[in-house]
């Protein structure tokens, strides 16, 4: 009896150091990716109806690094397509010069962005809720420089339950407001119930994919130890209904440290009081101002 159990102690123990190596990579996967993407962001410029000048001078609409020439071309926004419409010598996309007009697919597009570039500077039509706008980054920026990290909290497996998926009559879109005052459209279909810390809670995940879900939450933490607006996190539903909630990986949206973005509010559902003491703390540097 005594080795059995000594062999069931040691499978769980193997077990528990697989998957904090699995949180492990993910949370450097995910710093990678968010290093790469977000941190650089060094401009969103919302377009007009018409013609937006676009370059490093004082009166353009669409502001570049001081770096870039005065003037690199415009955009131009008729009927919700953008064209832009080179000014200057070497703007690219996809590696080749831009020296007519052309119409942009922006990250709403299925196949888009089509990302402009001028030395290590690139740009590109980025969708918020209605609007258009333009999305510089730029490695080189103030804010890219600036950037103080990411933060976490030990991981702990207290933070890691499984929930059971209660689907709604029938799917439906939902509209979830940013902090830009646009809203993202989302597909829901139901809610997940899970219990952490002696709490009954249910959440309303939106679903990315089929069997992909994902949660814009806050909690009690938000706005001590975790960034006050929201944090995300994502899970799998499997074939029986359940999904595991592993709260060591959730995670801050950008707009906790970088000004250009656009981020989703959480609905009224997914604000339980608990204080869910895992995945990202707060910022640990100060917002710049845009």
């Amino acid at each position: 009896m005594f080795v059995k159990s000594a062999a069931i102690v040691m499978l769980l123990l193997v077990a528990d150091v697989e998957w904090v190596k699995q949180v492990e990579a993910w949370r450097a996967k995910h710093e990678a990716d968010y290093t790469r993407d977000y941190v650089p962001l060094a401009g969103l410029a919302f377009l007009k109806s018409g013609v937006n000048t676009a370059g490093s001078g004082p009166s353009s609409q669409v502001v570049l690094p001081r770096r870039l020439p005065a003037s690199v071309g415009r955009f131009v926004n008729q009927g919700g397509r953008v064209t832009f419409e080179p000014a200057a010598a070497g703007v690219t996309l996809n590696g080749k010069a831009v020296e007519t007009p052309i119409a942009l697919r922006s990250d709403g597009d299925t196949d888009g962005p089509d990302r402009l570039g001028i030395g290590d500077v690139s740009f590109w039509v980025h969708t918020s809720g209605d609007r258009l706008t333009i999305r510089v980054h730029d490695p080189q920026s103030a804010v890219a420089k600036a950037f103080a990290g990411y933060r976490w909290f030990p991981i702990d497996e207290k933070y890691r339950v499984v929930g059971r998926f209660i689907k709604d009559a029938a799917p439906r879109e939902v509209k979830i407001p940013t902090l830009v005052g646009d809203y993202d459209l989302y597909r829901t279909e139901g809610v997940v119930e899970f219990t952490l810390l002696g709490q009954t809670i249910r959440m309303r995940p939106m679903t990315t994919r089929p069997g992909r879900l994902y949660f814009i939450f806050r909690d009690g933490t938000s706005g001590k130890e975790t960034y006050e607006a929201a944090r995300f996190l994502y899970s799998d539903l499997s074939a029986d209904g359940t999904t595991v909630l592993d709260f060591n990986q959730a995670y801050n949206p950008p707009c906790s440290f970088n000004p250009y973005t656009t981020c989703p509010i959480p609905p009224a559902e997914n604000r339980p009081t608990v204080r869910i003491l895992a995945g990202e703390r707060a910022y640990a540097g100060t917002l710049p101002n845009p």
